[in-house]
């Protein structure tokens, strides 16, 4: 898995629509994990522990960094909707077991543009590639992999400035060739109104509309333990 998500970071032939992403492997911006099975608490717990690692140290590596992990590619053939679910439930699950309590100043309702999914006390950027994604290419990985990046890489891209805008045009044009299917109508900007990042996380294949309801829900400070959470892993 590894191999080939270097490979297509790499790719002159077809670029890859995120050119942060391939700048930071260029860089050794980039951490790794690899979890035995979405499915498994003792494999999350490990998940848990290498993110919380990461999170601890992550400033030291420069702007260009992201954590990724890599989920073992199962035998057979699974549907998207099976991906989707489990890619949710590793969310709750490391929310559940947030070693930190949930920013003061990142909101816990979902439909406010402003929240952003959370761990150790910071707002994290999420992105889910599967198997399953065959149309959208920029999606599309052997295995299920989860890509984490802190919300502080973005400072200074924000899209209202010359920098941030120039970026997202590089990689909408990218996108453009790079997959299949028009770039999703979900993909926006951190923070103005008509976002929701969370549709950005797990993007449908074609372009179809992501859930109605978010099937994550930030609890409310303190009550993690109790599973203050919209749905059960």
């Amino acid at each position: 898995m590894l191999g080939a998500f270097v490979a297509d970071l790499r790719s002159r032939r077809s670029p890859f629509p995120c050119t942060f992403g391939a700048a930071a492997l260029e860089r050794g911006g980039l951490k790794f994990a690899w979890v035995e099975d979405a499915r498994d608490d003792e494999s999350l717990l490990g998940l848990r522990t290498a993110l919380s690692a990461y999170m601890g140290t992550y400033r030291t590596l420069g702007k260009l960094t992201s954590f990724v992990a890599f989920f073992r590619p199962p035998p057979l053939d699974r549907p998207i909707a099976a991906y989707e679910h489990d890619f949710w439930r590793v969310l709750r699950f490391l929310h559940r077991h947030d070693p930190s309590d949930w920013p003061e100043d990142i909101p816990t309702e979902v439909e406010d543009p402003r929240w952003e999914f959370s761990f150790c006390g910071e707002p994290v950027f999420v992105v889910c590639n599967t198997p399953a994604h065959r149309q959208r290419r920029s999606r599309r990985s052997r295995g299920m992999l989860i890509t984490f990046q802190p919300r502080w890489v973005f400072e200074g891209l924000e899209g209202h400035t010359p920098r941030g805008r120039a970026a997202r045009e590089v990689i909408r044009r990218r996108l453009d060739s790079y997959d299949d299917v028009p770039a999703h109508a979900s993909l926006g900007n951190y923070g103005e109104p008509e976002n929701r990042e969370w549709r950005q996380y797990f993007l449908p294949d074609a372009d179809e509309s992501p859930p109605g309801r978010c099937p994550f829900h930030a609890a409310a400070r303190g009550e993690r333990s109790t599973g203050g959470l919209s749905h059960a892993a």
